[in-house]
């Protein structure tokens, strides 16, 4: 089965680009973004994925404001064979300049949400530590993922205002990640298995002149199964971006280590705080305040409905509201969260977002079963 790109030597296997060296079922493509207000009135999540083992494209747009209700549109259809056809319905993302430029597009729906918002990149394309997680002898996640940091420039129309995005205002974090985890309907057949849990902390943050960044996967005990920081320059505009994907400046970190306060009764961070420590021992301790919750149901995450890599049918589009406010906090799907935070090293101050979920036991939290909250 034959796409366009064949036609370019990019090639990693023998076979044709559309056939995934592995024949998982799990095997996912994804582009993800986030885009907020520098003071935390507004955020929106982009998503849109493709799942080649499973015949599926869905993509999904959600947004919210304090005080206010979460808008998401969801959008899953039969995949093309195409893979630089990035759309689902009214809802579509051009790659306007590779590493650079990128364009989401909602046009007029049932949901009452629509937008045209243009990303252009800060900094320079970052590789994160490949992440492998195992069940057993089974790889459950075996992916790639890299960030690049900028800001927005556009417009939103949701049910219940408008939101004019200013680049000024608005910045973010493009997200690309590829391999393989747990997506879909869930494997039936076989031995019973003991579900598993996750822990995962992940926190890109923008300062005046660099981002940092950390990543977090721990096992039940708070053992490190995947454990990253590192900092990066952030530059003026996308013009000032060395050539190439990489600019060869991302500063390692040799460890980064984190800790958590909870709001009591839920497992939703109330504040945080992560240390880089560099090769040569100094430490950074970043304290994060969070301003603004978004709730990763709105882009499947989850979704007991439209999870990611779920069946649909060959174009279906489907949307709610809620407000994140009344939600049940320990219900399964409202765990994955990302929050605004306001960053201080103690001399800087910064902002960012801490994305987190915290499924089953966790002994550094005090938790014990797969949904209990925090001690008060």
């Amino acid at each position: 089965m034959l796409n366009k790109f064949d036609d370019y030597p990019i090639h990693q296997t023998a076979e044709p680009l559309a056939h995934p060296v592995t024949s998982d079922r799990n095997v996912y493509d994804r582009t993800w973004f986030n885009g907020y207000a520098r003071d935390g009135s507004y955020y929106f999540g982009v998503g849109m994925a493709i799942y080649p083992h499973r015949g599926i494209l869905d993509g999904a747009f959600s947004v919210v404001e304090p005080n206010g209700r979460q808008h998401c549109f969801y959008a899953s259809r039969r995949a093309p064979t195409e893979r630089s056809e990035m759309r689902a319905g009214p809802y579509r993302i051009e790659v306007v300049t590779p590493m650079r430029k990128a364009r989401v597009v909602l046009e007029d729906n049932p949901s009452g949400i629509t937008c045209d918002l243009t990303f252009s990149a800060r900094s320079a394309a970052i590789e994160e530590k490949h992440q492998t997680l195992w069940s057993g002898a089974r790889r459950v996640m075996d992916a790639t993922r890299f960030d690049q940091f900028g800001r927005w420039q556009g417009w939103i129309r949701h049910p219940d205002g408008d939101i004019k995005v200013d680049e000024d205002v608005c910045i973010g974090t493009k997200d690309r990640s590829w391999g393989v985890r747990g997506v879909g309907e869930p494997e039936a057949g076989g031995a019973p298995t003991r579900p598993n849990g996750i822990f995962f902390l992940w926190a890109p943050l923008v300062w005046d002149d660099h981002i940092t960044h950390a990543i977090f996967f721990d096992g039940p005990h708070g053992e490190a199964l995947v454990r990253e920081g590192l900092e990066a320059p952030l530059y003026p505009d996308e013009a000032s971006i060395p050539p190439g994907s990489e600019d060869g400046l991302c500063q390692r970190m040799a460890d980064a280590r984190h800790r958590v306060q909870y709001h009591p009764g839920t497992r939703l961070a109330k504040t945080a705080e992560i240390d880089l420590v560099d090769i040569h021992g100094q430490t950074r301790t970043i304290a994060l305040e969070p301003v603004l919750k978004f709730q990763m149901k709105g882009l499947g995450y989850l979704h007991p409905e439209w999870g990611q890599g779920m069946w649909q049918g060959e174009l279906e589009l489907g949307h709610e509201s809620f407000d994140p406010r009344q939600l049940e906090m320990l219900a399964r799907e409202n765990l994955h969260v990302q929050q605004v935070v306001r960053a201080s090293d103690g001399e800087n101050e910064g902002i960012g977002v801490l994305e987190q979920i915290c499924i089953g036991p966790y002994a550094p939290a005090g938790f014990t079963d797969f949904f209990d909250g925090a001690k008060g």
